[in-house]
């Protein structure tokens, strides 16, 4: 026990002189540490870059057993000879007591809790108590699904263990189905957080919510302008050949490019003016749900239509018919202040829709 508090009184007087957290704070790396060779490889062209913290996963919390668990305990060796090569902070994710224990004898910089972590208020609670007394920066990066309050939680449960060095990383929220993004950014919920945490710096995790190098920098640039304090991109020498997220990955050169094409904006009322913006655009997003939802309701019942007009040879046009909808929709969009020629519009093209989903029906079962 008087070694482990030894270990925590030594890593608190390095990094309380060292550490400070510049803006656009930069953090990259791969997702896994694979090797020495490798580490080295994408760490020596980032320090020249500019990056602040270099980031690599030792052990990697995967969805399936056979998967690319991490080098383990080995990793913590090759990101301490990174750090003594490139002097860039080193920052590695963290899941148990035992993984802290492990990182802060290795003179680890900056810990992380990933996603898979959040979520569990008993991990981050057991991760909490192992850091009391030690001063050390905390990347807490946002629950897997949009819970505002687990990320919340799990910042409190730090801040309860003393531990006042705390960076929030959004990367984004898993979804059912296909998706433009790989993990849904909900922008809105890291600006809220912001909201309750304003001392507390927020960056965002681009590689795990574009899922792909061609998205990187509209996310990150959409970032900026929300006045985001910086970014987490996973960076490989060599991307094809990488063990874990291998399609995410970009190399050091490819990451230089898109650092020097971000504006960062500086503080002030462009912030604002972006959270006021995001909760309009978060409750349009929900609109439109709805009306996809209605929309697609919509269709099915075309469908039965369809059948039954082929069941009693009906026609398939009815221009009675069209008309009273056409007479009804521009009378409903009159009530709600929508213009006659928008209404117009749309009901061309839910009709064109109609007809052709009802002969398709008719056709199908002729043959």
């Amino acid at each position: 026990m008087k070694e482990h508090a030894r270990q925590k009184d030594s890593h608190r007087a390095v990094t309380s002189e060292s550490w400070q957290l510049p803006r656009p704070f930069l953090v990259a790396g791969p997702c896994s540490a694979e090797s020495q060779e490798q580490l080295l490889h994408t760490a020596r062209p980032l320090a020249q870059i500019g990056v602040h913290v270099f980031r690599a996963g030792v052990w990697k919390p995967r969805t399936r057993p056979d998967s690319f668990q991490g080098v383990g305990d080995i990793g913590l060796e090759w990101l301490r000879i990174v750090k003594e090569e490139t002097h860039m902070q080193v920052a590695t994710e963290v899941a148990n007591a035992r993984h802290v224990d492990k990182a802060l004898r290795a003179g680890i910089d900056v810990l992380w809790i990933g996603a898979r972590t959040t979520v569990n208020p008993f991990s981050v609670q057991e991760i909490a108590d192992a850091l009391k007394g030690v001063d050390v920066p905390v990347m807490v990066k946002n629950p897997i699904h949009p819970d505002l309050q687990l990320w919340i939680g799990a910042i409190e449960r730090l801040k309860k263990a003393g531990i006042e060095r705390i960076i929030a990383v959004h990367r984004g929220f898993a979804f059912y189905g296909e998706n433009y993004y790989r993990n849904k950014p909900k922008w809105i919920i890291p600006l809220e957080l912001r909201q309750i945490f304003p001392e507390v710096p927020l960056i965002c995790d681009i590689s795990h919510i574009s899922g792909s190098p061609k998205l990187l920098y509209e996310v990150a640039q959409h970032a900026a302008r929300l006045q985001f304090d910086g970014l987490m991109t996973e960076v490989h020498y060599r991307p094809q050949q990488a063990k874990s997220d291998a399609y995410q990955q970009i190399t050091p050169e490819e990451y230089r490019k898109l650092i020097e094409r971000i504006d960062w904006l500086q503080a002030g009322d462009e912030w604002r003016i972006a959270v006021d913006l995001e909760e309009i655009r978060n409750k349009i997003d929900q609109i439109d749900r709805e009306l996809i939802k209605v929309l697609s309701k919509r269709m099915q019942l075309v469908n039965e239509i369809g059948l039954y007009k082929k069941q009693h040879r009906i026609a398939l046009y009815q221009p009675k018919r069209w008309a009273q909808v056409f007479r009804q929709a521009q009378q409903w969009g009159a009530k709600n202040h929508l213009p006659a020629d928008f209404i117009a519009r749309l009901y061309q093209l839910i009709h064109q829709e109609s007809l052709r989903r009802q002969q398709r029906i008719m056709d199908d079962e002729e043959e």
